[in-house]
């Protein structure tokens, strides 16, 4: 069946359909070399996981709407497995729903899911803590299937060398752009920033109206300070992070973006705001964005036709020659260390994020895992929706997400949104926001439980 969960945390019964058998080898040698227990040991070590009683039944999987699809998939094609499909918020805009739910659940001993999507990437700060997902690179999970992510994709999920949660999809930056406009007017598409910020003036003084990208979203550090190689966020230990939005990096790109706020060819509305489509549909020449705006943003919001939109690498500075981007969004999948049916929790884990069948053919999001990307590549190649071949400037940029912007138990897109965003409404400059953002960082993390270094 399939059930969503209420907002008191009840549940309302929906439709539902499916599962495979893949690990049965090596999650048998795994219980062989544990003690069955109560509840699993401190989740800070693998060898210290002591799996419960494993009686099997029926499998319960917590996903959000969007991810609601590939659970009745999975049961659509194994129907012999009994599944108990529940939807949730998948913690979007960081609810905090799922800790809540599993903080009630550890008090009274019942009730975690098996297999449980977020929407989050920085479910391990509290959830290694909380003891409530189990490790899964010492045993659940075969080394050889886990290489096959991209370099870098599950850094969210390892804590001391341990992994705790396997990576769903990717968000990371390229720079998206009209290729009939850019041909129309005799624009190159620019390579670099200092190329980006001189094309988007141009644009100002020739083509006043049209849009050389967004910062009205709360992820929009993401997208160009992240890229940037702001130090907004280092997160250098389990409760440690460094903090440093004034440095060199960072007021380098807030001040190009000041520049475009100031002359029209950045606009401060948000993507999804309720007039973004109407206002600018037909006027963005080029906008620095995630991978999923191809479909989300240019396909869905704007409805701009097919052959118009291509892909390009994002910028980079001139002179630097570590390329970086940056990454907005992407998912995690979590196995519950109280499961009683880690044989087929693990199973349906390896399949939601490494099948074809979903990840490849209908993820909406650039599958984690470097295999499902090609097919999912090839799925966009041949929509014929794009102006170029997406697919190595989405490639590389898998492999440059800039290490150096952490994912901390506190939310940056909230604290942006609570900070920088009201100012940019009021005709304030990013550059003149830096030291209030850091302050805002820091006693946001501290307040976690952090140590902020600078």
């Amino acid at each position: 069946m399939t059930a969503k969960l209420d907002p008191d945390g009840g549940t309302t019964p929906r439709t539902g359909p499916r599962r495979i058998p893949l690990l049965a080898g090596v999650v048998a040698l795994l219980l062989a070399a544990v003690t069955a227990c109560g509840d699993g040991g401190p989740a800070k070590a693998q060898n210290e996981f002591k799996p419960v009683e494993q009686t099997g039944g029926t499998l319960t999987v917590w996903v959000d709407s969007t991810r609601l699809a590939a659970a009745q998939l999975y049961q659509k094609q194994n129907p012999s497995v009994p599944m108990n499909i529940v939807t949730y918020d998948g913690d979007a805009n960081g609810s905090n729903y799922l800790q809540t739910k599993v903080s009630l659940f550890n008090r009274t001993g019942n009730g975690w899911p098996d297999v449980v999507f977020s929407s989050q990437n920085n479910e391990t700060t509290w959830a290694v803590p909380a003891k409530f997902t189990a490790p899964l690179n010492k045993g659940l999970i075969p080394k050889d299937l886990l290489d096959g992510w991209a370099p870098g994709a599950n850094d969210p999920c390892l804590v001391d060398g341990t992994l705790y949660c396997l990576r769903n999809d990717l968000s990371q930056t390229v720079l998206w752009y009209d290729a009939t406009l850019m041909k129309e007017w005799g624009y190159q598409v620019p390579a670099t920033w200092e190329q980006y910020e001189a094309l988007a003036k141009r644009v100002a003084a020739e083509h006043p109206g049209y849009l050389a990208g967004s910062v009205g979203d709360a992820f929009a550090p993401e997208i160009y300070l992240w890229a940037g190689k702001c130090g907004a966020n280092q997160i250098t230990g389990p409760k440690a992070v460094t903090v440093n939005t004034t440095s060199p990096e960072c007021t380098r790109m807030a001040s190009l973006l000041d520049g475009l706020i100031k002359n029209g060819t950045l606009t401060t509305s948000g993507v999804f705001s309720s007039d973004f489509g109407k206002n600018h549909a037909g006027k963005i020449l080029m906008m620095p964005g995630p991978a999923w705006f191809g479909g989300s943003v240019f396909r869905e919001t704007l409805k701009v036709p097919a052959g118009r939109i291509g892909v390009a690498p994002m910028p980079q500075w001139s002179g630097d020659t570590s390329p970086s981007v940056g990454n907005v969004g992407g998912g995690t999948w979590l196995l519950s260390a109280h499961s009683a049916n880690l044989k087929a929790a693990g199973d349906f884990l390896t399949w939601v994020t490494t099948s074809d069948d979903y990840q490849g053919k209908l993820s909406p999001g650039y599958p984690a895992y470097g295999p499902a990307a090609k097919t999912w590549l090839a799925n966009q190649a041949t929509s014929g929706y794009y102006a170029n071949d997406i697919a190595a400037p989405l490639q590389a940029a898998a492999g440059q997400v800039w290490p150096g912007w952490g994912y901390g138990q506190f939310s940056q897109e909230a604290i942006w949104a609570a900070t920088v965003t009201p100012g940019l409404n009021e005709g304030k400059t990013i550059v003149s926001m830096l030291p209030e953002w850091q302050t805002a960082i820091a006693n946001h993390a501290r307040s976690d439980g952090y140590q902020v270094g600078p």
